[in-house]
C-alpha cells in the first residue's frame, strides 16, 4: 500500500506540473479567439497568424542565431576546458573546475544583475555581444559537465596506442578522441542551444533595446492581453525545447552504440 500511495502521489505531481502545458497546446488549436472550454473547433489559424507576425519572426530569428552562436562557443570552450582538466596536469585544476561550474550554483537573476552591474561599472553598454557573452557564461558549465563525464570514461591507453603508431596529438584527437566523445559533445551543444533559446531571466537584463528573443516576445505580448497567438507560440517553444533534447539523446545513444561496437 505504501508504494501505491507513492506512485499515486508522483502521478498527481506530474499532472500538476504538465497539465497546464497540455492545456496551452490544446488551446493553440482552438478555432475561437477566446481561450475557453468547450472548444468551438480545431484550427491551425493561430499558427498561420504566427507565421505572418513580423515581430515574432524577428524574435525567432534572433533566438536561433543567439542559440546557435551560444552552442558553438560554449561547446568549443567546454571541449577545450574538459580536455585540459582531464587529460593534462593543470595548476589549480580544482579551482578552475569550481569556477567553471559556479554559474549553475548561483541563481540566474543574481548572475544577471551582477554581470550587468559589472559591465555598467566598466561603462560597457548593452549589446548583442553582451547578451551572447551572458548566455555563454550560463551554458558553459552544462557542456563542461557532460563532456568531462564522457572523457573520463575514455581509456587513455587507446590514445597512447594511436600515438605509438605514429599519430600526432592533433591527429589522435580528431581521429580517436573526438569520435569517442562525440555523443557528449552533441549533447552538450544541444543543452547549450536549448537553454539559450529558452532563457528569459538573463535575457531581460542583458538584451539591448529593440532586440527581442522568443521568450521576451511572449513576455511582452502577455503585458497587453492573452492572445491565442501566445498559445501557438508556446506550443512551438515546447516542441523545440522538448523535441531537440530528445532527438539529441537518441542520436547520442546511437553514436555511443556505434563507437562501442
Amino acid at each position: 500500500m505504501g508504494w501505491f500511495f507513492i506512485r499515486l502521489w508522483a502521478l498527481l505531481v506530474y499532472l500538476f506540473m504538465f497539465l497546464p502545458v497540455a492545456v496551452v497546446v490544446l488551446l493553440s488549436f482552438n478555432a475561437s479567439q477566446f481561450d475557453s472550454f468547450p472548444m468551438t473547433g480545431l484550427s491551425f489559424r493561430w499558427f498561420v497568424e504566427l507565421w505572418q507576425n513580423d515581430a515574432i519572426l524577428r524574435a525567432f530569428q534572433t533566438s536561433m542565431i543567439l542559440g546557435g552562436l551560444t552552442a558553438l562557443i560554449s561547446t568549443t570552450l567546454g571541449v577545450l576546458a574538459s580536455l585540459a582538466l582531464v587529460r593534462y596536469r593543470v595548476p589549480g585544476a580544482n579551482l578552475i573546475s569550481t569556477m567553471l561550474i559556479a554559474p549553475i550554483l548561483v541563481p540566474e537573476v543574481v548572475l544577471a544583475v551582477a554581470l550587468l552591474l559589472f559591465l555598467n561599472f566598466l561603462s560597457i553598454n548593452k549589446s548583442f555581444a553582451l547578451l551572447l557573452f551572458g548566455h555563454v557564461i550560463f551554458t558553459l558549465p552544462f557542456v563542461v559537465l557532460v563532456v568531462q563525464a564522457r572523457l573520463v570514461s575514455i581509456r587513455r591507453d587507446i590514445e597512447e596506442a594511436a600515438m605509438s603508431l605514429g599519430a600526432s596529438p592533433v591527429q589522435t584527437f580528431f581521429e580517436v578522441t573526438l569520435p569517442l566523445m562525440l555523443p557528449a559533445v552533441l549533447a552538450g551543444g544541444l543543452f547549450a542551444f536549448t537553454i539559450s533559446f529558452d532563457d528569459i531571466t538573463g535575457t531581460l537584463f542583458w538584451k539591448p533595446g529593440g532586440v527581442e528573443t522568443v521568450p521576451t516576445q511572449i513576455f511582452a505580448m502577455l503585458r497587453n492581453s492573452i492572445s491565442p497567438e501566445i498559445n501557438a507560440l508556446g506550443t512551438v517553444m515546447i516542441v523545440l525545447t522538448v523535441g531537440l533534447p530528445l532527438l539529441g539523446a537518441a542520436i547520442a545513444r546511437q553514436l555511443a552504440r556505434k563507437s562501442g561496437g
